[in-house]
């Protein structure tokens, strides 16, 4: 496939696939054989192969991340962690430096995509996947999905940034409870939480989470990247200098043809 100013072609990837419709793209982890882990697995590559993507992409508006097989992602590799082999072989500095070339470059790639994520979560969440889930700005769950920090069962911490941002989805409080207890929740447990943003039944996950990035990706896509930008902004950000910046992207979007095209479409609607 060639590739043009305004649609890149698709990455290749190893361990997952990704397709492009309707301007979303939705990216299903496919080693199933080992419930979708982390480590052990070219699945680090291909999700940041894939956010790269993305922000390169001009006719992608939202991104959906799901799971293939019964499992969403079980975090990292067990049986390596008891072998010491793979990605946790080695000495203190040789699994530090595996860490941050490893799984932590997830976190920082879906922390840098410009347009929303939602998981599409169809099963259990476990571990680095449970943190993989939160690393998006939206989740959809089967009911046949579960969310467990485990990592403390395993007498390790969460070494994929899971602390950083669960606290920041739903309170230190309640982010301690899970992180230090370690306990498996179901998919209406995470709802209660906010961890979760609605429940479907397993065989109507897909059409869910597909509707609502259907709705989103409907949406003026410059205006709809700027819009994550501030909403990841105003988290660290004062509230001057966040109006200032406002200010600015409001001045860029209404010297966009799609502003234009959005409010004489309104009009018109409003015409009839």
């Amino acid at each position: 496939m060639s590739q043009t100013a305004t649609q890149p072609s698709l990455p290749q990837l190893t361990d997952a696939r990704l397709t492009l419709a309707g301007r979303v793209a939705t990216l299903t982890l496919e080693r199933h054989d080992v419930r979708n882990a982390l480590t052990g697995t070219a699945l680090t590559d291909d999700i940041v192969a894939v956010a790269e993507w993305v922000n390169a992409c001009d006719a992608v508006s939202v991104l959906v991340i799901t799971g293939a097989g019964s499992a969403f992602s079980a975090g990292g590799n067990v049986k390596d962690m008891a072998e010491r082999g793979g990605d946790f072989a080695g000495d203190v500095a040789e699994v530090s430096a595996r860490y941050r070339r490893g799984i932590q470059r997830i976190p920082l790639a879906l922390q840098a995509v410009e347009v929303p994520i939602i998981a599409a979560v169809n099963g259990p969440a476990i571990g680095a996947g449970f943190d993989l889930a939160n690393m998006a700005d939206i989740r959809i769950a089967s009911k046949k999905a579960k969310f467990g920090e485990t990592f403390l069962n395993l007498g390790i911490i969460p070494g994929d940034g899971g602390a950083w941002f669960m606290q920041r989805l739903i309170g230190y409080q309640r982010a301690f409870e899970l992180t230090l207890s370690g306990r498996v929740i179901d998919a209406e447990k995470a709802k209660e939480y906010g961890i979760v943003l609605e429940v479907t039944e397993p065989e109507a996950l897909m059409e869910t989470a597909g509707e609502l990035a259907a709705r989103i990706a409907a949406q003026p896509p410059k205006a709809t990247r700027l819009t994550k930008r501030l909403m990841k902004m105003a988290q660290r950000t004062e509230l001057k200098d966040f109006l200032d910046l406002c200010a600015v992207f409001q001045g860029m979007c209404h010297n966009e043809p799609e502003h234009l095209d959005a409010v004489n479409a309104m009009l018109e609607k409003m015409a009839k």
